[in-house]
């Protein structure tokens, strides 16, 4: 029986793997309990390194080329079997290919903002995401630290950590750029290098190299973004604060008419809500600018504070409409006399 058995194994005396494109980075040639003949031919192709692995142990790795594998061309592995110069029988040992080609537009992007700090804006959370490419490098170093005994690993297998290695050094990348966040999207090369230098290490530690590193955007949550344009508004005035609460006030007003209408844009109240809530807006930033003023006394501030609320654009006819309107709503009973008196008396006084 043990004879027939060893009548029909059969040898291997071609190893060789043609990429089958579905982004296989390692893959384990098929022994099915077959031996490799001595002398077999051996074929690693371009963008191709294959690696011996012998009782766990890697034994040999070849690189592009055709071999014979004899007691010569495997010298490590010759070594582990203990085979001297004449021994020329079948063996048996694991082989795996690897493709050492580039993946290309592998992507990465921060699905939560990351909070880095910015010489500008002191802390800053900011979105970013662009693409990368990577290849095996090292195989013996990938096959032990990753891929291991599996038929096949992929780049989808591999994905998930590389991007979180991408993404936990976007920090230490913008620190070693010394670009603050403003500059940030007009220096998109000089950010992806500096992440790709700060990632490198962690790709080279499981036998891959980090090959290149693209920056598609940059960006901040809405809520910075709208701080953001506001500063950016100020620049645009020169830094007339006057100027800008006048610009600030007349964008508020139709914000605060629409909430007040309950949402719908429009409506007598949301009209005299939105006036009065405008006003209070202007008032509220004249007092910031009075706070904020450095010389000039308090006359000075006084005046800069009423002509900023007066820029804000108020009317004595909007007055009179408005009045009016509230009366409307004083007959209809919406409004108390007492309601219709206060909000008569603020806004005489904006007349005065």
């Amino acid at each position: 029986m043990a004879l027939m058995d060893f009548i029909k194994k059969q040898f291997i005396d071609i190893l060789e793997w043609t990429e089958s494109g579905d982004g296989t980075l390692a893959w384990r040639f098929p022994m099915a309990g077959n031996e490799i003949q001595y002398g077999a031919s051996l074929t690693v192709r371009e963008s191709q390194m294959a690696v011996f692995v012998n009782e766990g142990k890697v034994a040999d790795v070849f690189g592009p080329g055709m071999y014979k594998l004899t007691t010569q061309t495997i010298p490590v592995l010759t070594y582990l079997k203990n085979w001297d110069k004449l021994f020329q029988s079948p063996f048996k040992s694991d082989l795996y290919f690897f493709s050492t080609r580039q993946q290309l537009d592998r992507r990465w992007g921060t699905s939560q903002p990351i909070t880095i700090r910015d010489k500008d804006f002191g802390a800053v959370r900011l979105r970013a995401f662009g693409n990368y490419a990577y290849h095996v490098a090292d195989p013996k170093a990938f096959h032990t630290a990753v891929s291991g005994t599996r038929d096949k690993y992929t780049v989808e297998d591999l994905d998930g950590q590389l991007r979180g290695l991408m993404l936990q050094h976007i920090s230490d990348a913008v620190a070693q750029s010394g670009i603050p966040f403003l500059d940030l999207a007009a220096n998109q090369i000089e950010f992806a290098k500096q992440l790709q230098e700060a990632t490198a290490a962690e790709f080279t530690a499981i036998g891959l190299a980090l090959d290149k590193v693209t920056v598609q955007n940059v960006s901040l949550p809405e809520e910075l973004q709208k701080i953001l344009d506001q500063k950016i508004g100020m620049g645009m005035v020169g830094g007339d604060m006057g100027k800008f609460m006048q610009y600030q006030t007349a964008q508020s007003i139709p914000e605060f008419a629409k909430g007040a209408a309950g949402g719908g844009g429009g409506g007598v109240v949301g009209d005299a809500m939105g006036l009065g809530a405008g006003v209070a807006l202007g008032q509220v930033m004249a007092q910031q600018l009075n706070a904020g003023l450095q010389g000039g006394g308090a006359a000075a501030a006084a005046a800069a504070a009423s002509a900023a609320a007066a820029s804000a654009g108020i009317r004595p006819d909007d007055v009179m409409a408005t009045l009016e309107r509230l009366g409307e709503l004083k007959a209809k009973g919406i409004l108390t006399d007492e309601e219709f008196s206060a909000k008569k008396a603020e806004l005489l006084k904006k007349l005065v």
